[in-house]
């Protein structure tokens, strides 16, 4: 049984289901902190919050990659994908806190795309930064 748990399928499959189960979660808490519903309003056409939303999707994936890349076991996997997501929660916040001449929500809700240009490449580059502090 445990040469099942060490084919190199298995394990792939494995981090995938644990990595998808986590970016749903970790996008309900965005959803949560956002001033806007997400799914609906890029359903509505809003690109500036498709382009945050995926943002938010690539850095995340790209934290959970270099984590998958750096532990073996599946638990600090896990837990290195929780703590960068929260510092990529906490990037979110010192942007908004950064730009006190206009509310950040509020303009991607807004469909300003500039503003949702630069959420996304915020997100990514904090996602690598993030990543490469990862062990």
């Amino acid at each position: 049984m445990n040469q099942f748990w060490e084919n190199e399928f298995v394990q792939t499959a494995g981090y995938f289901s644990v990595v998808i189960l986590c970016m749903i979660v970790f996008l309900a808490i965005f959803e949560l902190v956002t001033k806007y519903k997400n799914w609906e309003e890029i359903k509505n056409g809003n690109v500036a919050v498709a382009m945050a939303t995926g943002g938010k999707i690539f850095g995340i994936a790209n934290v959970f990659r270099h984590s998958i890349m750096h532990n073996d076991n599946l638990l600090m996997m896990i837990s290195w994908g929780v703590f960068g997501f929260f510092l990529l929660l906490v990037g979110y916040f010192i942007f908004e806190f950064l730009t006190p001449k206009f509310n950040i929500d509020k303009e991607i809700e807004n469909n300003n795309k500039a503003v949702g240009l630069i959420s996304m490449i915020i997100s990514i580059g904090l996602s690598y930064i993030i990543g490469a502090g990862i062990s």
